[in-house]
């Protein structure tokens, strides 16, 4: 059976769901990262403490502990950015052999289910992994700029050149988080699109728990409480 036959096989409310998980997947990632509204989110209000951060770390000396942080961030992608790549090849080899997850996920549904519809299935979740890993390998790559960046601000604070490429190493350092956000968005989502094995209304609960997830932790949650009162 060919991909396009098992695509025949999804249903209406298959359609829908999967259209649901996308339109979240990237309606919430656009909200997050526009600042043009009233109730801004925790990754927004990051972004003026990594101001700071550069502000202090031009007069901080050593610039040790500057690079230790930095280096932890580092890591955070790295570790990230090997778990999508074990996870993928996981995903791919269940498409290249899905007996193993026929026998598993045929006791969530009635009835006989083709083999071409459980690797249907997966390809939203190895997509969602897929970008999750382009956005962590891409995010480590940024932070190894600002790291760079961050080496060729002058030791001087009155050097012309001191704030203004502090001022870049800023911008830099939030390009490298908002990647990194992206990336544990779009984790976060496969994990969702997991519901899908189960059947249609499961995978619009798993979308729509995800969300919601997300929306607290961005929007409603303690952290941002702590962050938004910045000049506090």
């Amino acid at each position: 059976m060919t991909l396009i036959d098992g695509l025949a096989l999804l249903s209406t409310l298959d359609m829908i769901a999967l259209i649901l998980l996308v339109a979240c997947w990237y309606g919430i990632g656009w909200r997050i990262e526009h600042a043009g509204f009233k109730r801004r989110s925790v990754s927004n209000l990051m972004r003026a403490y990594r101001e700071d951060w550069m502000r202090e770390f031009v007069t901080r000396q050593p610039r040790i502990f500057d690079a230790s942080i930095l280096s932890t961030l580092r890591q955070g992608t790295t570790f990230f950015a090997s778990s999508s790549m074990l996870a993928i090849g996981a995903g791919l080899a269940l498409i290249a052999n899905p007996q193993p997850l026929s026998d598993v996920a045929g006791d969530l549904v009635r009835g006989q289910t083709p083999e071409i519809l459980w690797e249907i299935k997966l390809l939203p979740v190895l997509l969602f992994l897929v970008s999750a890993f382009l956005a962590f390998v891409w995010s480590h790559r940024q932070f190894g700029y600002c790291a760079v960046l961050m080496a060729a601000v002058p030791n001087d604070a009155d050097d012309p050149l001191t704030y203004p490429r502090a001022a870049k190493a800023a911008e830099l350092n939030s390009l490298a988080a908002r990647s990194f956000n992206r990336g544990m968005r779009s984790v976060y989502f496969a994990l969702g699109a997991t519901a899908w094995l189960a059947g249609a209304v499961p995978l619009i609960l798993g979308t729509l728990a995800v969300l919601a997830m997300i929306v607290r932790r961005e929007f409603g949650s303690k952290s941002r409480n702590l962050l938004l009162h910045h000049d506090s």
